[in-house]
């Protein structure tokens, strides 16, 4: 099993950035798509980004693709979220996560590692 624990979270002023890591153990890197998920108060947890194991297919929702970057170094073990143009509406727990899943998906259900999350909070 590999284990996930995500970084890089904190207070920031709308307009602003962060980058997000997410450091990996237990298994190469190269085994897993990787992806990451946010999760607002009172909502479901939501698919952000996803990229496959040597970077070559990376899939964005919609709202966050012109804002956000997934990147990975395998030799580090660790995946990136660069987030830029904050926004108040950003404010969640993000998530990384990994699956033996071939294709960059967006299911959630076909992640079964996750890490314990990292708060992000945008001020207006």
């Amino acid at each position: 099993q590999v284990q996930l624990v995500e970084s890089g979270g904190g207070l920031v002023q709308a307009g602003g950035s962060l980058r997000l890591s997410c450091l990996t153990s237990g298994q190469p890197l190269v085994r897993y798509t990787m992806g990451w998920f946010r999760q607002a108060p009172g909502k479901e947890r939501a698919f952000l980004a996803a990229i496959n194991w040597n970077s070559g297919a990376i899939n964005y929702e919609d709202s966050v693709k012109d804002r956000f970057t997934i990147s990975r170094d395998n030799a580090k073990a660790t995946v990136y979220l660069q987030m830029n143009s904050l926004k108040p509406e950003d404010t969640a727990v993000y998530y990384c996560a990994a699956t033996t899943f071939i294709s960059p998906t967006s299911a959630l259900y076909r992640y079964l590692n996750w890490g314990q999350g990292t708060q992000v909070t945008v001020s207006s």
